[in-house]
């Protein structure tokens, strides 16, 4: 585990999310490789119950914000979702080690969430 790194996944909070392809290659540069993603997106939050607010798939990246899950942990979930996004796809390594989070507690944070998602900020 990465020295410092506090997490917050048993608070109630929303969560924003990101985390990017191996070296920021563009793996998800195509339809098809969207769509591979949100099908194991969705398969994901059924899987272990949690919801998703809102997500963006560029390129080279992703950023959710979602609730955490009902079932297991929120690392727990995204584990499963990059594995599974993984297995799926012929690029390896796919992903970066890790993810970066945080909590969105306060109505300012929701507000800079959104804009994220929206293309406002």
């Amino acid at each position: 585990m990465t020295r410092g790194l506090v997490r917050y996944q048993t608070s109630g909070d929303f969560h924003f999310i990101t985390f990017s392809c191996y070296h920021r290659k563009p793996y998800l540069g195509t339809a098809a490789a969207r769509s591979r993603f949100e099908q194991c997106l969705e398969r994901t939050r059924i899987r272990y119950s949690f919801v998703v607010m809102a997500y963006v798939v560029m390129p080279e990246h992703v950023h959710l914000l979602v609730t955490e899950p009902a079932r297991d942990t929120l690392a727990r979930a995204l584990q499963a979702l990059k594995v599974s996004v993984s297995r799926l796809s012929p690029e390896r390594p796919f992903w970066q080690a890790r993810y970066y989070d945080f909590n969105v507690m306060t109505d300012r944070k929701r507000i800079e969430s959104f804009g994220i998602f929206t293309g406002i900020l």
